[in-house]
């Protein structure tokens, strides 16, 4: 493999914030061999600078599940009976007249194959989506009990588990946090940042409401947005800079938390959105043979975040990537970057 040189990932990553015109970049790469590891930023965010990660905490809550399964204190078959009540549970997943909550496995969380809706995406009847109204600067808490009450307002598209069916939902990754907290006796916060201080990850938080490290602002269509009461309602909402990501995305894997031989047995793929599929626990990016015939695009495995956030290993390339572009419009650019890099690397 070619080095990439840190002229050329400074070139590409300034090369993003001045003609795409985006408030500021900053990408990681490092490869598995430890022969190069470099950083570049430019605009508002720099080398070591903290922002929200987004759905990326959905990578490092799957990592301690998958640990709490390789452990012996939790089963992937496990239902969601064993941890919450039957009649919390009653019609969160109500479909075609009939009530599955309770077939609602730990490994249909950790896949998105539940069924369940999204509590941000998917829209209730006669409701806004939230993510919209969180776009739009609307901070409001959304504490479990509210998500669970608003899930069960909304309609589910397919049966738990059913073969082939896969949807992208932060519900999914609410439970799990709650089946974590039942484990550890402890609130999702502090298991978090405990995961955190064990990973050497110090400039890594889980957001409070208040008295947080400071840290840039996303940006929604071109405005600064903070959301403190969402962020700390849910005690899994972080926020971390692209060296700490790199530490726990090469943990992850490297077999730290579920042993390296089953790693591929997570890669049980399933579409969620064009251009990505996911696992158990983790999402695929990947880009059709058809759409670059003559240069076939590596498959990207990790997790994003929608604020424009990446953690991903290139299995092919066996290098590992992190960085933001720290805003919500135009995700595309953040993985155009990503696959210019790749190509840097040979």
């Amino acid at each position: 493999m070619k080095p990439i040189f840190q002229g050329h990932l400074d070139k590409l990553v300034a090369r993003l914030v001045s003609e795409k015109k985006i408030k500021g970049a900053v990408f990681h790469l490092s490869r598995e061999d430890q022969s190069e590891s470099l950083i570049s930023a430019s605009g508002n965010l720099g080398p070591h600078s903290l922002f929200y990660i987004a759905s990326i905490n959905k990578l490092i809550l799957s990592a301690l599940t998958l640990r709490c399964i390789r452990d012996g204190k939790l089963k992937f078959s496990d239902k969601l009976t064993e941890f919450i009540d039957s009649e919390v549970l009653k019609g969160l997943h109500f479909f075609k007249g009939k009530d599955y909550s309770k077939e609602i496995s730990v490994g249909l969380l950790l896949s998105n194959t539940s069924g369940l809706p999204c509590y941000l995406i998917d829209k209730a009847p006669g409701k806004e989506k939230t993510m919209n109204l969180l776009k739009k600067g609307k901070d409001e808490p959304w504490p479990l009990d509210r998500v669970l009450n608003h899930v069960k307002t909304m309609k589910p598209s397919y049966l738990p588990g059913k073969k082939g069916k896969a949807n992208y939902s932060n519900t999914n990754f609410r439970l799990l946090a709650f089946i974590l907290e039942k484990l550890s006796g402890k609130p999702i916060f502090e298991i978090l940042q405990e995961t955190f201080e064990e990973m050497q990850m110090s400039q890594t938080f889980v957001i409070k409401e208040k008295d947080n490290p400071e840290f840039l602002p996303v940006f929604s269509n071109g405005k600064p947005v903070f959301l403190s009461q969402y962020w700390a309602s849910s005690g899994m909402d972080i926020i971390s800079n692209a060296e700490d990501l790199m530490k726990v995305l090469k943990k992850i894997f490297e077999g730290y938390f579920y042993p390296l031989e089953k790693l591929e047995e997570l890669e049980k793929w399933n579409s969620i959105f064009f251009p990505f599929q996911y696992g158990i626990g983790i999402q695929k990016f990947y880009t059709p043979r058809i759409f670059s015939p003559f240069k076939p695009v590596p498959d990207l495995i990790g997790h994003c975040g929608s604020t424009g956030t990446a953690a991903f290993y290139v299995p092919e390339k066996k290098i590992y990537i992190t960085g933001a572009i720290n805003q919500t419009e135009r995700p595309q650019l953040l993985f155009q970057t990503i696959l210019k890099i790749i190509q840097k690397a040979g």
